[in-house]
Parts: structure tokens; C-alpha cells; sequence
């Protein structure tokens, strides 16, 4: 087994052994999938949607809420606490390039979230109907880019903050109002016009619209793609040239 493969199991065991994150990463988004789902205006289907149901959204939404929280909240945290406490700076004493732990963060993060796809649609289809996205390549497409713009501003953050604290606070103050135009308090496609175009340039919204994109088995969105990619490459960008091991 390579250190690579070590380091990204040893990652996932600490993260999972902390129960707020097992929970807010696997569970909270079914549960919130169920809870929604038993309320009787969550089936009706209002014309703006394209005759997908509420909750047919609100599974994309969940699966977004657990993107969110990983990315914005989770990676910085640790990242920066792994900072703090010497941790990277002990790291670039060994063999083990601290970039190595780096990697293993983002791996061990991609695969809770397709461990988290794979739970919400599984109740989502099985106890509420919920469509398989008719376009399977666009679905995959959508988490992967939605991942990859949240990722990148969590490593953003990791990079500025001076502490573990101090990068969740920042994550969790942006996290609320993204997830807002994400549609996380009222669908997209029922939000003001003003609205919908700021959350256009938002890395959850331009993800959840690929999601939407992947049920209605359109191609997905160009903008949406340019946002998230352009996340991906400033921010990413911008992490690479800030992040400090020490």
C-alpha cells in the first residue's frame, strides 16, 4: 500500500471518528432529504420547474448542503489547524512531502461526497420518487465541478486563515448566504430575477444548476461550467501562491 493510499485511509478514519463530521457530511443531508420529503407542498411541480418536482431539487440541494459544508467548513478547518500545530511543517522533515497530506485531504473529501451521492439518491429514489438524472455524464460532471469550485475556495481559505478557528468562522460566514442562492430556502427557479443572476456566479448555485441540468436531461449549462472552472483556476490559483507549510 502506497504512503499516498496510508495517508488518505488514516484521514478518513480521524475525520469519521468525529461524530459532527460523520454526521453533517452523511447524515444531515438524508435526514433534511426526509424531512423535506414528507411535507405535502415539496411534490407539487410549479411550471418554473420544468415539470420537475420540489423535492426532486432538493435532493440535488442536499447533496450541495454536504459540498458546502466539506468544502467550506471541513477542509479549511483542518487544513489550517494542521498549520497551526505544526503538523505540515513536521511533515516536510520526512520523506512525506506535505503536499502528500494535501492530497489526501482532497481525496478522502471526494470520496465522502460520493459516499454522501450515493446515500442521497438512494433515498431520494427509492422513497420519494426522485428521478435518475437523465443525463448520467452531466450528473457526474455537476458533483465533480461542484467539488472542485467549493474545494478550491476551502483551500483558499486554509491559505489566508491564521488558525483552524478563524477558517471555519470565515467558511461557515460564507457558507449561509451561498447556500441561499443555491436555493437551499426557496428553489432557483422561483427566486427573483436579481437573485437568480448573483447566484449565476456562485460556485453551489452554478453546481446545483448542472444537477438540475443532469434531471432534465439538457446539456449542461456554459456558464455554470465557466463559473466553476474559473473557481477552480483563481482560487485555486491564488491558494497555491498563499498557502504556507509553517
Amino acid at each position: 500500500m502506497s504512503v499516498f493510499t496510508k495517508l488518505t485511509l488514516s484521514e478518513m478514519r480521524i475525520s469519521l471518528r468525529d461524530p459532527l463530521y460523520a454526521f453533517f457530511t452523511l447524515l444531515f443531508p438524508v435526514l433534511l432529504l426526509v424531512i423535506l420529503g414528507n411535507v405535502p407542498t415539496m411534490q407539487e411541480a410549479p411550471p418554473e420547474l420544468g415539470g420537475l418536482r420540489v423535492i426532486d431539487l432538493y435532493a440535488g440541494l442536499s447533496l450541495g448542503l454536504a459540498i458546502g459544508i466539506i468544502g467550506l467548513q471541513g477542509l479549511p478547518s483542518v487544513l489550517a489547524t494542521y498549520r497551526e500545530r505544526g503538523i505540515l511543517r513536521r511533515l516536510a522533515t520526512t520523506p512525506v512531502h506535505p503536499g502528500t497530506l494535501l492530497g489526501a485531504q482532497l481525496t478522502m473529501n471526494l470520496v465522502i461526497v460520493l459516499l454522501c451521492t450515493i446515500l442521497v439518491y438512494t433515498v431520494a429514489i427509492v422513497g420519494f420518487g426522485v428521478p435518475f438524472p437523465k443525463s448520467p455524464l452531466t450528473f457526474l460532471l455537476a458533483v465533480l465541478l461542484n467539488c472542485a469550485g467549493a474545494f478550491s475556495l476551502g483551500l483558499l481559505l486554509s491559505a489566508v486563515a491564521s488558525n483552524g478557528k478563524t477558517a471555519n468562522a470565515i467558511g461557515t460566514f460564507l457558507f449561509f448566504p451561498l447556500m441561499f442562492f443555491a436555493g437551499l430556502w426557496a428553489p432557483r427557479e422561483l427566486m427573483p430575477e436579481v437573485l437568480r443572476r448573483i447566484g449565476d456566479f456562485t460556485p453551489l448555485a452554478a453546481g446545483q444548476d448542472l444537477i438540475t441540468d443532469s434531471l432534465l436531461g439538457q446539456s449542461p449549462g456554459l456558464l455554470s461550467i465557466t463559473v466553476l472552472v474559473g473557481y477552480l483556476v483563481i482560487c485555486g490559483a491564488a491558494a497555491v501562491k498563499l498557502f504556507r507549510w509553517e
